[in-house]
């Protein structure tokens, strides 16, 4: 089969820091992968690679057979992105965002309309579409983001930490929308701080620490070999971070210091 990503080898060094060292990914069509680990591990500069918004790096990557660096704007026609924070173009609104990424794929106008719409009425964002998005929420921001990076129908999607600033409501909606896509055979390569959700929705985990890849495999088998635990406790033995208990006594002694 051929794979949906494939990437050998990636390393990408920040000022003399090295943040990826030298990390491999096959994901096949079809699957939702989950990819967590502690924050600076490199969970977004491995998506950032792989979208082709990070061209110097080393190693290999392509998409779709399509390789990140040769053919980044084909690439960028063919996924869905939605990062946890994007600028948007504030003084717009969301019809007018929205129809301004449905041009730049290529959707007909009146496709644009007709989409937008329904997908912000379902969004809770109907009464809002015509309002400036400088006064917006968090949230309300992270429903347009995920409206534009779903608006061309792609077939591979990235999502770094989608599920931040919203509501519960919006929460629930969302994991409802990962997995239907899935089902219709949509390729997600998701990162999240949620535990509960990565380990409820994902096909395969893998876990990134220090730039490096220290685990990959379903829940089922990451669990198997961590003798049981939920994904939560199997993540805090193999990145090492095991004294939070401890940590949370010492600020609760501190807090309540007179």
């Amino acid at each position: 089969m051929n794979e949906m990503i494939l990437a050998k080898g990636l390393k990408k060094v920040y000022a003399k820091q090295t943040v990826l060292k030298g990390i491999d990914l096959a994901i096949q069509p079809g699957e939702l992968v989950g990819y967590i680990g502690p924050n600076g591990a490199g969970k977004s500069t491995t998506i950032k690679i792989l979208c082709g918004l990070i061209p110097e790096f080393e190693g290999e990557a392509t998409l779709f057979g399509l390789d990140v660096r040769k053919d980044a704007v084909e690439i960028k026609r063919k996924i869905g992105y939605i990062p946890e924070n994007a600028a948007l173009y504030e003084n717009l609104t969301p019809a007018e965002y929205l129809s301004f990424v449905g041009q730049l794929h290529g959707i007909p106008q009146a496709t644009i309309t007709k989409k937008s719409n329904e997908l912000l009425r379902l969004f809770d964002l109907e009464k809002a579409q015509n309002n400036r998005m400088a006064a917006f929420s968090k949230g309300m921001r992270q429903k347009v983001l995920l409206i534009s990076g779903l608006l061309h129908n792609p077939d591979l999607i990235f999502l770094d930490e989608p599920l931040s600033g919203l509501d519960a409501n919006a929460v629930i909606l969302v994991k409802e929308i990962l997995m239907q896509l899935k089902q219709s055979g949509k390729t997600i390569f998701y990162s999240s701080h949620i535990m509960e959700v990565v380990e409820k929705l994902s096909d395969r985990i893998i876990i990134i620490h220090q730039g490096q890849l220290i685990a990959n495999g379903s829940f089922q088998e990451l669990s198997e070999a961590a003798q049981g635990g939920s994904l939560e406790k199997i993540f805090t033995e193999l990145t090492g971070d095991q004294g939070h208990v401890s940590v949370a006594g010492n600020v609760v002694d501190i807090i309540r210091q007179v």
